[in-house]
């Protein structure tokens, strides 16, 4: 049975078990009440539901999730020696999916095909360009986040697509089918 570790949040559970706990947070995370003038409390509006990934894109989600905490190294690309963002992604897919991807982030801007926003579901790549250069990519894995293996001397975090530095590059989305 396959065992995950995160180094980040401490714990260890098999696959099943981490599948049903990280769905739980993530269906959790984006809810934000809405309070009406009256001072009641409601659901939030709807929103326009992510499409449903294929298993392959699921397997690869889940597997980044139990990254997170993993320390960053430039040129890395195994939960022992630390990852690099490309060597991140080229773990996950290989590890989770079965599938190569290219090594570098100027090569996975042109891998799979392109993906509009309003059509992004989990497991897509995420890729960042700045004044039409590539220069980072991470694992979409719904609800407006991505994992990635930012920089020197961080570690593999989960980051929103619409705060602070990710919010001011360039996006694109790419996916594997």
């Amino acid at each position: 049975m396959d065992v995950f570790v995160s180094r980040k949040f401490g714990f260890r559970c098999s696959g099943g078990l981490l599948i049903v706990g990280v769905l739980m947070a993530l269906a959790g995370c984006g809810s934000t009440p809405v309070v009406r003038p009256s001072g009641g409390l409601t659901e939030p509006p709807p929103s326009r539901p992510e499409a449903v990934a294929p298993p392959h894109a699921q397997s690869a989600t889940l597997h980044a999730l139990g990254l997170v905490g993993t320390p960053y190294r430039y040129g890395g690309n195994t939960p022992d020696s630390g990852f690099d963002c490309s060597g991140l992604i080229a773990y996950v897919y290989r590890e989770a999916a079965g599938i190569r991807t290219p090594r570098t982030v100027a090569e996975l801007s042109g891998w799979g095909r392109p993906v509009p926003r309003d059509d992004v579901r989990t497991g897509d790549l995420a890729v960042f360009t700045v004044k039409g250069r590539t220069n980072h990519a991470g694992i979409y894995v719904g609800d407006g986040r991505f994992v990635h293996a930012p920089s020197t001397g961080g570690t593999v975090r989960l980051d929103r697509l619409d705060r602070g530095y990710w919010a001011t590059q360039g996006l694109s989305f790419r996916r594997h089918e």
